[in-house]
């Protein structure tokens, strides 16, 4: 796919797989579900399975123990024109049970009935405790050799490509929840390296909870649903959570990324990521280096607003992985760049006074510069949602040479989790045999049997050292590239079930991270405590979380206590003295727009063809335009892809107006509520509903010709980033320019410094 003009290539792979799509109706906007239209009649001609769209890829076709087959992948998919039961036998009948009669009993002997039910019965497997609501893509990761002075690690020399399979995820909802609750995101990364598997498996936010893995229980515990009514889900406005954070202080600097705008990311496409821990790597020379890893988003970091999450939770709960796969569709691949912070290995395992183990602390990187390594980008989507997305298994354990633990005691006990977790999941031991979990390099592990074990073993002697098979496998050592256990000391001590002191400051990096925000995102981050603490049953939980806010900065605290009715406390420990850190903000930059969504209005009496030129502009552009008109179809020849009565503000990055269309027959109350008290409105009041949204949203807004009376009509006329222009070219000059910033955030100035 020519990466460069993704919208045509996209139209002409789809006009490629069906062969007869009218060019009025090729549908250009992503978002098709098959790779051919159907028919309207039932196909009754025998054929083969259709081939994947073009924007879908599964695992390589590898043998359990590692082996390339050559096979392509379409290989693991179903087989043959016939419908067939599990063993292949070919079937005349899936629609009727065996009966004596056709009136008469089911028979046992039904054999098909038998195994079609049965296996529908056990389809599900469970769920994640965590991590549950997740979307995964394929992709390619590409060294830069910057690493290669500090690690040994394969596939991080210079000009190296490899697989990768990366899922993103919300923590703590079911797997029937929403997408875009408030809420940290897992990021994971399985890189499929020549070395062995390399899992990154981290989160949107660069700090955790908790400092000690056996708190993990408990913080889950706290964070979902209450046990006795199951409610709320996928959210931490409750008892239960601000019981936990107010009592267990360590998790507050997490807890207001979580209120942060960080807590709802726009889009996984516009979301970091972070391996949390410290990490040890060794070069070539054995020597060492303490080091962060960092996910930086090629689109920038951005954010829904409030609104938009809530409005999202009820009319699109898949917001998240659409955007993802429609992105991907159309060309628009997503892309990070993977960096490294790096510190001397010293015996105190610290820099700058920050303990490098206390998984509740950041290095800002004023302090140490994120240093680029490599290049992501994911462009293929799964071609089955549970073999690869539901089935992918992550440990943080899996390692390469070169890269190694710490003593991060959050670290350690998830090295033990991870793989206990898999056993249960996904059904025994063999879960690397599962097609995306099977690693591309040659395994000889002298693992045998267990449940759903796919290799077929020769040889009568897994065991070392043996004679019988030749002394096969044999160990590995540097010059084979072998696993490096770094021989760090460990100090003599008494078992102690305690922390180290660095560990009891649980207010500095929390007041940093406060004093490092935006005026317009400090008010979000009060507005997010207030409605959480304010949904909290429990005034002692809101009195002691408001002792912990009073701890961290005056302001935050007193606002919050404002909104609560209660009042604000006085400090309980001396407010540290601290340096913001810009690069924790996410307003000030400007970034592409690779990918947006642009509404455009259609007035069907209006600027059709100012219309159609816009809308080619978008696509030339790299983004997606999506022709919003009173009803579908057709309007003249310009394919609608969504009507008054069914588009939301929340679909679109910015909104043109090509018109000013009258009411539509269907807006009437009682058909769509979004009509409203329609009257003899001269615009249709969801195209009002619509613009006002998007400016309450601080979106970008264009108009031209008859367009300029929505925005009078709607009152936002002349504020800061709404335009009228002369042509529809202009408009969209003009509003692009203002996507860059990603939002318009002076329209709302902030009440707070």
């Amino acid at each position: 796919m020519d990466s460069s003009k993704p919208a045509e290539a996209v139209k002409n792979a789809v006009k490629t797989a069906s062969g007869k799509i009218a060019d009025a109706l090729t549908p250009e906007v992503p978002g098709a579900p098959g790779s051919a239209p159907p028919t309207v009649e039932e196909p009754t001609t025998p054929h083969d399975p259709l081939p994947p769209k073009p924007e879908q890829g599964a695992p390589q076709t590898r043998t359990p123990t590692g082996a390339e087959t050559g096979a392509p992948a379409t290989a693991n998919g179903q087989q043959g024109a016939y419908l067939t039961t599990a063993q292949g036998a070919r079937l005349r009948d899936t629609d009727h049970s065996l009966k004596a009669g056709p009136r008469g009993p089911v028979l046992l002997q039904d054999h098909h009935l038998r195994e079609k039910i049965t296996h529908f019965d056990h389809e599900r497997i469970p769920e994640r405790v965590v991590h549950a609501r997740g979307a995964g893509a394929h992709g390619v990761f590409t060294a830069y050799g910057t690493a290669e002075a500090v690690t040994r690690a394969g596939f991080l020399m210079k000009g190296r490509e490899t697989e990768v399979f990366v899922r993103f995820s919300t923590v703590l909802g079911s797997r029937g929840s929403a997408d875009t609750v408030r809420d940290t995101r897992g990021f994971a990364t399985k890189f499929y390296t020549d070395e062995g598997t390399f899992d990154l498996v981290g989160n949107n936010m660069p700090v955790f909870f908790i400092q000690d893995a056996i708190k993990f229980p408990d913080i889950i515990h706290a964070g979902k649903p209450h046990p006795d009514r199951e409610i709320p889900q996928a959210q931490s406005a409750h008892d239960t959570f601000w019981d936990f954070v107010s009592l267990h202080t360590e998790a507050q600097h997490h807890t207001i990324w979580n209120m942060s705008d960080r807590g709802i990311p726009r889009s996984y496409r516009t979301m970091e990521g972070f391996g949390v821990h410290t990490f040890r790597l060794v070069n070539e020379a054995g020597e060492t280096v303490l080091a962060k890893f960092h996910w930086k988003p090629k689109l920038g970091v951005h954010s829904l607003t409030w609104e938009e999450a809530q409005l999202l939770g009820g009319m699109d709960p898949d917001f998240h992985r659409r955007d993802l796969y429609d992105a991907i569709e159309a060309g628009a691949y997503p892309e990070w760049e993977l960096g490294i912070q790096v510190f001397p290995d010293t015996p105190e395992e610290t820099f700058a006074g920050i303990d490098l183990l206390d998984p509740t602390k950041i290095v800002p990187e004023e302090l140490a510069e994120v240093q680029p390594i490599g290049r992501l980008v994911l462009n293929r989507t799964p071609t089955n949602f549970f073999a690869e997305t539901e089935q992918v298994a992550f440990h943080l354990g899996h390692l390469p040479p070169g890269i190694d633990v710490t003593n991060d005691p959050l670290l350690q006990g998830r090295l033990f989790s991870y793989v206990d977790t898999q056993l249960t999941r996904l059904g025994g031991p063999n879960f690397s045999q599962i097609p995306i979990n099977r690693p591309h390099a040659a395994v000889n592990d002298m693992l045998r049997d267990g449940f759903h074990q796919h290799a077929v073993h020769a040889g009568v002697a897994p065991y070392r050292p043996n004679s019988l098979d030749g002394g096969n496998p044999f160990p590995a050592g540097d010059a084979e590239h072998a696993f490096v256990d770094v021989p760090v000391g460990v100090a003599q001590a008494p078992k102690v079930r305690a922390n180290p002191t660095s560990f009891d400051d649980h207010y500095s990096q929390v007041r940093l991270f406060w004093l490092s925000m935006s005026p317009v995102e400090k008010e979000h981050i009060i507005r997010a405590y207030t409605f959480e603490l304010g949904k909290c049953y429990h005034q002692a939980i809101k009195e002691r979380q408001l002792q912990s806010l009073a701890n961290i900065d005056p302001v935050l605290c007193e606002q919050v206590a404002t909104g609560l009715g209660l009042p604000a406390p006085q400090p309980t420990v001396p407010l540290a003295d601290v340096t913001p850190s810009p690069a924790l903000s996410q307003v000030g930059g400007e970034w592409p727009s690779d990918g947006r969504t642009v509404g455009i209005v259609v007035d069907p009496d209006g600027d059709l063809d100012g219309v159609d030129e816009v809308r080619r502009a978008v696509f030339e552009a790299g983004m997606v335009p999506l022709l919003i008109a009173p009803h579908g179809g057709m309007v003249a020849d310009l394919p609608v892809q969504r009507t008054f009565a069914t588009g939301r503000s929340v679909e679109f990055d910015a909104v043109l107006l090509a018109g000013a269309p009258a009411p539509a027959p269907d807006a009437v109350p009682a058909r769509d509520d979004k009509a409203g008290r329609a009257g003899a409105a001269a615009v249709d009041p969801r195209v009002l509903l619509l613009v006002e949204e998007c400016w309450r949203h601080a979106k970008a807004i264009g108009a031209w010709g008859a367009g300029g009376t929505v925005l009078e009509q709607a009152g936002v006329a002349g504020t800061p980033g709404v335009v009228t222009a002369s042509s529809g070219a202009e408009a969209l000059t003009a509003v692009q320019q203002l996507m860059a910033a990603h939002r318009v955030w002076e329209r709302f100035p902030a009440s707070v410094a």
